[in-house]
């Protein structure tokens, strides 16, 4: 991820979860909320009923590499968590990505 750093703080997440806007698809779902600095910041997070250690780390990469092929198609300035669900590990790289980009677009974190 060239442009962005990764959203590491709890606090950070959980003040996303409250404040952020939403937007869900069977497949992930997306929040996000303005940062006020000049990149972007990006988490990922997958529940523990989602599985093993391993194919939550698994879901985790994939959704980390679609937000990175894709991020210059983002406005900067934007805190997101990307949450990982169930379909996701069943999901082609190709779904992933559209489901990511659909609901940016939705939310408006998208370029033009």
């Amino acid at each position: 991820m060239k442009y962005t750093v990764r959203l590491k703080n709890n606090n950070d997440f959980r003040r996303l979860y409250r404040r952020g806007k939403t937007a869900a698809h069977p497949v992930i779902a997306v929040y996000c909320r303005g940062n006020g600095q000049k990149g972007n910041r990006v988490g990922v997070a997958v529940s523990p009923k989602l599985g093993k250690a391993h194919w939550r780390n698994r879901v985790k990469r994939r959704l980390r590499e679609v937000y990175r092929l894709n991020e210059e198609k983002f406005h900067s300035g934007v805190d997101i968590i990307l949450i990982g669900r169930k379909a996701t590990h069943d999901a082609s790289f190709s779904e992933l990505e559209h489901a990511l980009l659909k609901l940016s677009g939705k939310l408006g974190i998208l370029r033009k």
